[in-house]
């Protein structure tokens, strides 16, 4: 079964903190790139982008992997 973040120990709790700071993170930096990004220089619209970067992991991903023009 799981636990639940009280019962985890506290190496446990802080690998979990880290990880979810990373995404954040992952996910900040796309949408800032969005923002700064010329229309032109990506893929679709913009707007498309947005829900499709609140996706956990694999919306910035593929934001970063297919939504800008190189």
């Amino acid at each position: 079964m799981t636990k639940s973040p009280q019962e985890m120990a506290p190496i446990g709790r802080a690998v979990l903190g880290l990880v979810g700071l990373v995404q954040v993170a992952f996910a900040f930096l796309a949408f800032w790139d969005l923002a700064h990004r010329d229309a032109a220089e990506v893929r679709g619209p913009k707007p498309a982008w947005i829900p499709a970067i609140l996706v956990n992991w694999i919306g910035p991903a593929s934001y970063f992997l297919f939504g800008i023009r190189r």
